[in-house]
Parts: C-alpha cells; structure tokens; sequence
C-alpha cells in the first residue's frame, strides 16, 4: 500500500504565490509518473501536472508558464510551485502516483482570494 502525503495549501491573494509538496511512503523514483490534480467546488477533478520518472513535465494549459512541478530527490519528495495565483485556481489538490495501480493523497486546500 502506497501512502501520500501532501502539505502547503492555504489562503493566498490573487496574484501570489504558494509551493506544495508530496511525500510518498516510498521510493520516489519507483512510481511510473506522478502528479498533481484538482478539484474545484462544483467541478470534476482536473489534472494540473504531471511528471514521468525520466523527469519530463505535462501542464495543463490553465496552468502552463504559472505552475512548475519538480521532484526533490534527496528529500523523496514531488512539488508545486504556483505563481501568479488566480481565483480559478481555488479548490483541494491532489497528489497522484502510478505503481502497479493509482494512488492519491488526501488533499490539500489552495484558496485564492481575490
């Protein structure tokens, strides 16, 4: 059984910053890519970005030249940087693995005031 545990999310003004981070219950480097997802009130769940185990990043279009999704190797752990916040950017993320089956952590709420 794979656990994911995400941190980070908070209240944040248009226009700011905030870094998540996932740190996963084993080796980083074993998942076949991971990521992060969300899902605002009302909506279904989207994916926000993702990360093949070569390193190779995939954005969502809402998010791209915004968002940046990296891996801390010696930390064992995937992260979000978000830049230049929106409101539409509110709602709970997810982190996602993929090892013999998929995995999610529990959430984390990002909230954009504007």
């Amino acid at each position: 059984q794979v656990q994911l545990v995400e941190s980070g999310g908070q209240l944040v003004q248009s226009g700011g910053s905030l870094s998540l981070s996932c740190e996963p219950s084993r080796n980083i480097y074993t998942f076949d890519h991971m990521g992060w997802y969300r899902e605002a009130p009302g909506k279904q769940r989207e994916v926000v970005a993702t990360l093949t185990r070569s390193g190779l990043p995939v954005y969502a279009d809402a998010v791209k030249g915004r968002f940046t999704i990296s891996r801390n190797n010696a930390k064992n752990t995937l992260h979000l940087q978000m830049n230049t916040l929106k409101p539409e950017d509110t709602g709970v993320y997810y982190c996602y693995a993929y090892f013999q089956g998929d995995y999610w952590g529990q959430g984390t709420q990002v909230t954009v005031s504007s």
